[in-house]
């Protein structure tokens, strides 16, 4: 009697079968299009409840931190991520401890406003400049060990101080006011002094921002209050002004590209600058709108992908770098104006200062959940994400994705700006329709907002005694 072959199905029992009662069940999947004729309609509906699902639990607000007084400056701790200064209008400052909600440090520092906190590169030291017309240095180990009251170091300004920028290596900080001082560490007096000079041997006007370029670090910016955003570099080289139509309150440089500049200007609007080509006529790279008030402040996130803002139209909006309307916008009842924003280091979480005496910690992604997730929720999240960007283009998940509830006063400045803009394009198509052809051309967006560039090879200036 032969034996003949017999073809038995074996299958693994670990591909099937659960390891515990707790697991879910496995579920074999084939992968062939053919047979899922309906995989597009079930992933629609599933990027359809993944966007409603980021509505429901987008709840940003993690915590606030109390003062006496309107916070007007902040600062982030240069190596402890869960560390913050803050500064307020009576010049108070304080050290918090932000995993805590707790103040670490309190001092009395200024007799007036504290205008501009930095940190020095060593992270053990940082300085203050308020209204007191005082730069004072403070040592947090020598603060926590009983001086609380005294700073390391001092230094006497003529005029009111109104910011503070630090070099990223060396001893070196560059303060603003009347004048642009750059002064050593190690001396008494201002190393040398930028005054860019249309009138006579001093500035028009009071410089109200500086900042230090951390990549490309002989680099560094200021604006005034005559409208002027000023570019200087340390080295005695090329100079360039760029004059604006409004005043710029706040600037910012990208920390991923040192030729990126974002200023934060007075007509509701924050532009964002490529200083190569300050000598062409695209000087403004893109023009970032939403606001309906005064833009305040601007901070950029670690990534250099995405930037916050501080208006005074009681709220903070987070922009994408490449595109020109935000992508989300933080409001509370009680907050009022806001005077500063920050982005902490570890590109989490938003800080912003208000008038109404308080620093609100934010989430940088409202949706996001914190804590310890596991790998399966881990693995839901990012599929959902995908199916969103995948989807992201189709009517109602896009409604759905940028829909805000705002307060009804932004909605109403809202309506009102657009009345206004719709009122001056009609009313300069109708110019236009009614002149002769090439008399009124047509200027972009870009180009309105820039009245022009003054352009020296040299570096103005005068060194002090």
């Amino acid at each position: 009697m032969s034996i003949k072959k017999i073809n038995v199905l074996s299958r693994n029992p670990d591909h099937y079968l659960r390891e515990t009662k707790h697991d879910i069940h496995k579920v074999q999947r084939n992968y062939d299009p053919a047979l899922h004729p309906f995989e597009a309609a079930r992933e629609y509906k599933l990027a359809m409840n993944s966007v409603k699902l980021e509505r429901v639990f987008a709840k940003p607000f993690v915590g606030s931190l109390d003062h006496t007084e309107a916070v007007s400056s902040l600062c982030r701790h240069p190596h402890r991520l869960s560390c913050a200064f803050t500064g307020t209008v009576e010049g108070e400052l304080r050290l918090w401890d932000l995993s805590k909600k707790k103040c670490e440090w309190m001092v009395q520092a200024h007799n007036g406003q504290i205008t501009s906190i930095v940190a020095a590169p060593d992270g053990n030291s940082f300085f203050t400049v308020g209204n007191d017309k005082t730069i004072k240095k403070w040592n947090l180990d020598k603060a926590k060990k009983g001086n609380q009251d005294l700073p390391v170091d001092t230094w006497l300004s003529d005029t009111i101080v109104t910011g503070i920028t630090h070099h990223r290596s060396r001893k070196e900080f560059i303060t603003c006011g009347e004048r642009v001082l750059l002064w050593d560490a190690s001396n008494k007096a201002p190393k040398f002094s930028y005054d860019w000079s249309t009138s006579g041997d001093k500035n028009d006007a009071s410089v109200a921002c500086v900042k230090f370029n951390q990549v490309e670090t002989s680099l560094f910016a200021s604006s005034d209050y005559a409208n002027n955003l000023v570019l200087y570099d340390t080295r005695g080289k090329e100079v360039k002004k760029l004059k604006m139509n409004m005043r710029i309150n706040a600037l910012a440089w990208n920390p991923m590209e040192a030729f990126i500049l974002t200023a934060a200007s007075e007509d509701y609007n924050v532009y964002t600058y490529d200083i190569r080509k300050f000598s062409k006529s695209q000087q403004v790279v893109n023009i970032h709108m939403g606001h309906t008030a005064a833009v305040l402040d601007v901070d950029y996130a670690p990534t250099g992908l995405e930037f916050c803002t501080a208006s005074y139209d009681k709220s903070i909006r987070i922009f994408r770098t490449e595109e020109g309307h935000s992508r989300d916008v933080y409001h509370t009842k009680r907050m009022f104006k806001v005077s500063c924003v920050l982005w902490s280091g570890d590109n989490k979480f938003i800080l912003s200062g208000s008038s109404d005496h308080n620093v609100r910690l934010w989430k940088a992604k409202s949706n996001e959940k914190l804590g310890i997730m596991r790998a399966r929720e881990r693995y839901a999240i990012n599929y959902a994400e995908e199916l969103k960007r995948k989807y992201g283009h189709f009517p109602q998940v896009k409604r759905i994705a940028r829909h805000r509830h705002l307060p009804q006063h932004i909605y109403n400045a809202k309506n009102e700006l657009r009345a206004m803009k719709e009122s001056r394009s009609r009313k300069e198509a109708n110019r236009r329709k009614h002149s002769t052809p090439g008399e009124v051309p047509h200027v972009s967006a870009r180009q309105k907002a820039v009245v022009g560039l003054q352009d020296d090879g040299v570096l103005p200036g005068t060194s002090s005694d």
